[in-house]
């Protein structure tokens, strides 16, 4: 329990009724999407502004509270779980867009907007942003920035890091600062906003950002292909890359497609089955551009690279097959997958996959695999179901097992451990498969200069002393 002189002083800075301590609240705002970890937060309060966040700060360095940082709760690595009796800042009183500079493509919004509203915004001035996920609708901007989000248009547009002109934030040590301030060009030595995007709220709070934007992707086309392997999808990848510029190059596996059917909302691309599909998107700003793609479709055909294909006529086909690939993750929630975020370099896809389907066939041949991903940049999202008769610890007990050879796998390639979802606590025991005791050292060492009393996140991606 959070000592009640505690509470007070927190009341006193956000106001009385912008702290909870009720199970409800505890239960609501200390957890994200994970489940290997109970939630145990002593207190949920809800700061509105960047001042009243540095205020927290100061009094947590004061009282030896430790702080975990909540956005829209839809991380999968554990970073916004207080699971020991931590204070939880949530930012959804801070959803502000603030301001808006037309000459500069900008917009400056508050940490708690969510995804969708940025998203719906831009296009109200006639611009995007177009960094987009499943979890668009729930996700906020401070947690993207924190895990330096990806998702489905990172082939074209990249990582949210490349959309972030300038943050505003709240240190460890309760200090603000304004980073880049919206620049395009400052060379004024380090730039220390790339610190905080991909911290995971490690270093302290960020509050504020300066997002740029961009001119509308115009006359969109979705393409499906049903492929016999899956190395045909990085062939296909290649022959669509050469001749055209993609917004977006997804696969998935059958059993995905049979998950995402079976509820009956979604049909799918075409009547039979492939091993594999790959879902890509460009700008067909000419005929002479469709025509191109279809010529390259053809190639893949008599290649025999592609079983069958459709491509969308309209807005609706398109998000229709869309949803083909953006509804697995709701659709396999059921089966309490074990979820693995990864990532090699594209070269070493096709070997990488047939490594990790071994591996997990020799030591468990009963637990089914949904592979799906954003391959145009290889990052591959990695589901073992679980099998009805284990019970969820007895699963992920197994999976643990599982883990240790799906790392070293990840490792023999040079690869990463967490591709777009963060390290948190989930991933933090493995964090030495992707780097070196260097680099380890010199992150705890950032760590400390942000946080001296290690007060923001304590125990996320690793510990200090």
């Amino acid at each position: 329990m959070l000592n009640p002189t505690i509470i007070t002083q927190l009341q006193a800075i956000v106001g009385e009724t912008r702290v909870k301590t009720d199970a409800d609240s505890l239960k609501t705002w200390g957890c994200d999407w994970t489940k290997h970890y109970t939630p145990s937060a002593s207190a949920i309060v809800f700061p509105a502004t960047t001042e009243e966040v540095q205020a927290i700060v100061k009094l947590a360095n004061q009282e030896n509270i430790v702080l975990v940082p909540s956005g829209g709760r839809t991380g999968l690595s554990a970073g916004a779980v207080a699971a020991n009796n931590e204070v939880v800042i949530s930012f959804d009183r801070m959803n502000k867009i603030v301001q808006f500079y037309p000459a500069d493509r900008m917009v400056k919004v508050q940490a708690g907007v969510v995804t969708e509203q940025l998203q719906q915004f831009a296009d109200e001035q006639g611009l995007y942003y177009p960094v987009d996920f499943a979890s668009a609708g729930s996700s906020q901007i401070g947690g993207n920035i924190g895990t330096n989000a990806g998702g489905i248009k990172v082939i074209k547009y990249g990582m949210t890091r490349a959309w972030v002109l300038g943050l505003t934030v709240v240190t460890g040590k309760g200090d603000i600062l304004h980073l880049n301030k919206g620049m395009m060009k400052n060379a004024t030595g380090y730039d220390l906003r790339h610190l905080f995007i991909g911290a995971e709220g490690t270093l302290g709070f960020v509050t504020e950002a300066e997002i740029k934007l961009e001119r509308k992707p115009r006359d969109l086309r979705v393409l499906v292909l049903g492929t016999p392997d899956f190395d045909s999808v990085m062939k296909i990848l290649s022959a669509f890359q050469a001749k055209l510029d993609l917004t977006a190059f997804e696969f998935f596996s059958d059993l995905a497609v049979q998950c995402v059917t079976a509820s009956g909302d979604v049909q799918r691309a075409f009547p039979e089955a492939t091993p594999f599909y790959a879902l890509l998107e460009f700008e067909a700003l000419s005929p002479a551009i469709e025509e191109q793609a279809m010529q390259v479709f053809e190639q893949c055909m008599e290649e025999g690279w592609v079983i069958n294909g459709v491509m969308s006529q309209n807005e609706t086909q398109a998000q229709n097959l869309w949803r083909l690939r953006e509804d697995i993750s709701e659709t396999i929630a059921k089966y309490t997958p074990y979820k693995n975020d990864i990532s090699v370099l594209i070269t070493h896809v096709p070997a990488f996959i047939a490594d990790i389907d071994a591996i997990v066939q020799e030591n468990y041949p009963d637990f089914d695999i949904v592979w799906f991903g954003h391959i145009g940049d290889g990052n591959l999202h990695l589901n073992i179901l679980k099998p009805a008769n284990l019970t969820k610890d007895e699963f992920f007990g197994k999976c643990q097992v599982v883990n240790k050879k799906v790392f070293e796998t990840v490792q023999k390639y040079n690869g990463s451990i967490s591709a777009e979802h963060g390290v948190g606590m989930t991933k933090k025991p493995y964090l030495d498969y992707s780097r070196s005791p260097e680099e380890i050292a010199y992150l705890q060492a950032i760590k400390l200069a942000f946080d001296p009393n290690n007060i923001i996140n304590r125990g996320k991606i690793f510990d200090v002393k």
